[in-house]
């Protein structure tokens, strides 16, 4: 074994890392974004770190087939989402054959509908703004009770990507994720049209100011990721080729940047990044 992948090993024992995705294999079907999302963490874990995995918990995830169970002690709170009381409810299961959990986020208005993003005839759902704006606080709700201080937050997808921005600019007094950096994976997956044109006001119900969220006034994939971008602390590229407007504004950022790897050959590069470029 190479020394340095072992001194690596060594490196990442006792680290700390929340991956956040709007999708993970096996639970959903496989594209980059779910692919990578189970990959990362599993490759983190034999690396002697510590992880934890939060997705949605869509309609069309067979609860009974990948062992869904609530979780009581997590569940039972409300989150406020546009002046109004949403019960949160934590799921959890574990990936076969891997030694590792993952914790989905639920609620029956937002998320029993046996669809991710749209409807049998492709409709774009008209909420998927409030989803995304309950799945980031439903998240950051659920590891403050968890008590469990990520080093590293890794987000993946669009649905997760207002995370960065509710951890930066709405918890941002909040000491458990004081010292967290957060790391966005962009990819060349988004959806076509808008969110809700009230997203603004619904985000701005939360306290965050308007010159926070101005790329929203217009939210479509293009500005929802450029949000997620200008508050993480770091960037990987998770697509070969991203679209060309999130290209020349990546190239206008000054932060830390991974150009893309494929499946077969991330390890050492996401693990290398991490390290020395998002902890250093």
């Amino acid at each position: 074994m190479h020394p340095l992948w072992t001194t690596k090993k060594l490196y990442m024992k006792d680290k700390r890392i929340l991956y956040v995705s709007s999708e993970v294999i096996p639970y959903l079907p496989e594209t980059e974004i779910s692919s990578m999302s189970f990959e990362a963490p599993r490759m983190v874990n034999s690396n002697k770190g510590q992880i934890r995995i939060f997705m949605p918990r869509y309609g069309n995830i067979n609860e009974r087939r990948h062992q869904l169970h609530e979780v009581i002690r997590l569940s039972g709170m409300n989150l406020v989402i546009n002046d109004m009381d949403v019960p949160l409810i934590i799921k959890v299961a574990s990936i076969p054959k891997e030694r590792m959990q993952v914790y989905f986020i639920d609620n029956e208005d937002y998320f029993k509908r046996k669809a991710t993003f749209s409807d049998e005839k492709g409709n774009f759902f008209s909420d998927n703004d409030e989803r995304a704006i309950f799945f980031a606080k439903g998240v950051i709700e659920t590891v403050k009770k968890l008590n469990w201080s990520p080093d590293i937050i890794h987000v993946h997808g669009w649905l997760a990507s207002f995370l960065p921005l509710y951890l930066k600019k709405h918890y941002d007094k909040e000491p458990l994720f004081e010292n967290s950096k957060i790391v966005t994976s962009v990819y060349n997956q988004g959806f076509k049209g808008q969110l809700d044109a009230k997203v603004t006001d619904k985000i701005m119900f939360d306290g965050i100011e308007k010159e926070h969220i101005q790329e929203l006034e217009e939210p479509d994939y293009i500005n929802m990721m450029k949000i997620a971008i200008k508050n993480s602390d770091a960037i990987i590229s998770g697509s070969e080729e991203l679209p060309e407007e999130l290209t020349n504004y990546l190239k206008e950022l000054e932060m830390p940047m991974l150009k893309y790897h494929k499946k077969e050959e991330f390890s050492s590069a996401y693990l290398d990044f991490y390290l020395n470029e998002v902890l250093s």
